[in-house]
């Protein structure tokens, strides 16, 4: 890995597990020679809160609460897939990881209980606390959607095509953030942004996913 001091954020959007791309990312992000850092995504785990919520009429705090849970478990599971991948939940945990050419893989609770320029509402969702992080590491964010995405579309269209969250589109404003929002078929760009080897595939996105838009 590149000793670079600033890292890319990469968001690994929870649905690329039912996209079957999973494991072809983790072997480039696994193969980065750019310091990175994952934000995980809430994929299966996050739809259980949004049906939890709307069944049981939760308060909009609790559920974010639920949702960061639910990153947290997507990152669990993504630790366990690659050796080089390790959980990290503080600013420091991520420096540590990346000194130690490891890939550190966000944990969010942590960092986002304390910080008040996150909204604990559905206009914030791991979108948007990738960027905040990035924010925060003075670092650019790259999402990583199992969608199709437009590579000329602007956030504000982003949001509106439902791809990213409203407060991805408002911290990377006020931030001037560099930012890309990358999908199926742009594994080849991750992997230039990352320095890491690829050779290209025919993985599909799942119709899941795509309605998704994740």
């Amino acid at each position: 890995m590149s000793a670079a001091r600033t890292p890319t954020v990469v968001k690994l959007g929870g649905s690329l597990a039912e996209s079957r791309r999973l494991a072809s990312i983790l072997k480039i992000v696994g193969a980065a020679r750019q310091s990175c850092v994952i934000v995980p995504g809430g994929g299966t785990f996050a739809d259980a809160v949004r049906a939890a919520h709307k069944k049981h009429h939760l308060p909009e705090p609790v559920s974010h609460r639920m949702a960061l849970l639910a990153m947290h478990q997507t990152g669990m599971m993504l630790s366990a897939m690659h050796p080089r991948l390790v959980p990290a939940e503080t600013l420091s945990a991520i420096r540590r990881a990346m000194a130690e050419s490891r890939i550190p893989v966000w944990l969010p609770l942590k960092l986002t209980d304390a910080d008040t320029r996150v909204s604990a509402d559905w206009r914030t969702t791991s979108d948007a606390l990738a960027a905040r992080l990035a924010e925060r590491l003075g670092a650019g964010v790259v999402l990583v959607k199992s969608c199709r995405v437009d590579s000329e579309a602007t956030p504000a269209q982003l949001v509106r095509q439902g791809i990213v969250d409203p407060a991805f589109a408002e911290i990377v404003a006020r931030s001037a953030l560099p930012w890309r929002v990358l999908g199926a078929g742009d594994e080849a760009e991750l992997a230039q942004r990352l320095s890491a080897p690829y050779r290209a595939g025919r993985l599909k996105p799942s119709k899941r996913a795509i309605a998704r838009g994740r």
